[in-house]
């Protein structure tokens, strides 16, 4: 099969749903992580199946909003972490501060970051995130 016509054939809305499909094709997903479109990678990234190297790739992308989707996940490596600690973005710090992997060096960071929603969010500490699966979808996070 040419993964990449039958990929490139598909609007953006097939992607989306393709990028939640509980029965993916593995041949799709090096086309989903580097998809054009960030709302499709937002959408691969919340897979609880994601593999080391696709965090890599999201957890690198020039999008806040996909980095963010990462930051929320509980399978970082913890250079993974540190980077998103020391994100330029706020709103990324933001969701980092209430991730579990954390440790307290990291934590007293961002309750000492420059902007108050982040000192905020890292004083509140841990928040382990859900999971859900949807018929016919794969197992996300929350």
């Amino acid at each position: 099969m040419d993964y990449q016509a039958a990929y490139k054939a598909l609007s953006t809305e097939e992607r989306k749903e393709l990028a939640l499909a509980g029965d993916l094709d593995p041949g799709f997903r090096p086309l989903l992580v580097r998809d054009q479109w960030s709302l499709v990678k937002i959408y691969f990234g919340r897979r609880v199946d994601l593999r080391a190297e696709e965090i890599a790739v999201l957890i690198d992308d020039p999008d806040q909003t996909v980095r963010i989707t990462c930051a929320r996940r509980e399978d970082l490596t913890p250079e993974q972490v540190e980077r998103c600690v020391n994100d330029r973005d706020p709103n990324l710090r933001y969701f980092i501060a209430r991730n579990v992997l954390l440790d307290e060096a990291q934590r007293a960071r961002l309750m000492e970051d420059i902007d108050p929603l982040v000192r905020k969010a890292a004083a509140k500490g841990p928040k382990p995130r859900s999971r859900r699966r949807r018929p016919g979808q794969a197992e996300l996070i929350r």
